[in-house]
């Protein structure tokens, strides 16, 4: 028995060592690169002898065994059954929609569907934003047909801006959602401080992918990218789902 187990555990060992080996390898290259690029996770990728680098900014690379060669952007497949797909997308959607999962309502500013719950969306937002405005003036029509709308906090100016202030004073505010829809409407909001989630928030948007605002996020975790009419935007939501 034991002759007849001990080249498997062999080849079991080995082949444990060569994965973990091939993973050390990248990571090792990947700090030649840049020493303070986080990366999150490394896997096989569907094409052989390729590996998929998942980075802590969100982005995905791909990476031959020994970190040589290096690819950054989209890695797309053609199957009979899904046709074009970007299986980059598909693992950044993944990752999204794991975060987003993950958040606590009581941190959100929350305008809950009417009736029956059909969908919600995430939306990273900046008060200041005309577009964030726009946005917000086709809420009630997303509550109307059963979405809730859940806000994060977005100031695009970065941490210790002005529009990170009164995004606090928002997130601090005894009614999040008077305060939020007194700020989207141009109008000044009661200066507050608590220890509140705007910089966790900001920085969860750009690990997500966010570069403006608005910036909505599906339940699925796809990530879309500015403006668009509470109808259209409708239409994305139930083409997702």
């Amino acid at each position: 028995m034991r002759r007849t187990l001990l080249p498997t555990l062999l080849l079991l060992l080995s082949t444990s060592v060569f994965a973990q080996s091939v993973e050390e390898q990248i990571q090792t290259q990947i700090k030649k690169i840049d020493a303070g690029i986080p990366v999150v996770s490394i896997e096989k990728a569907p094409i052989p002898g390729m590996y998929e680098v998942e980075l802590g900014s969100g982005e995905v690379l791909y990476t031959d065994e020994k970190g040589e060669f290096f690819l950054l952007g989209n890695l797309y497949q053609l199957s009979d059954a899904e046709g074009f797909v970007s299986l980059t997308e598909k693992k950044q959607n993944a990752q999204r929609e794991k975060e987003m999962a993950a958040l606590d309502d009581s941190d959100l500013v929350i305008y809950p569907a009417q009736g029956t719950e059909k969908a919600s969306v995430f939306v990273f937002t900046d008060v200041d934003c005309p577009y964030c405005r726009k946005l917000h003036d086709e809420v009630p029509k997303l509550q109307a047909q059963g979405v809730t709308v859940k806000y994060l906090a977005f100031p695009r100016q970065g941490p210790g801006s002005p529009v990170h202030k009164k995004m606090e004073s928002i997130w601090c505010a005894e009614d999040r959602n008077a305060a939020m829809d007194q700020s989207k409407q141009g109008k000044s909001v009661a200066s507050a401080t608590c220890e509140n989630p705007v910089i966790d928030q900001y920085m969860l948007g750009q690990k997500a992918g966010v570069t403006g605002t608005p910036a909505i996020v599906t339940a699925q975790g796809k990530l879309i990218p500015g403006y668009m009419p509470a109808s259209r935007l409708i239409e994305l939501i139930k083409a997702d789902s």
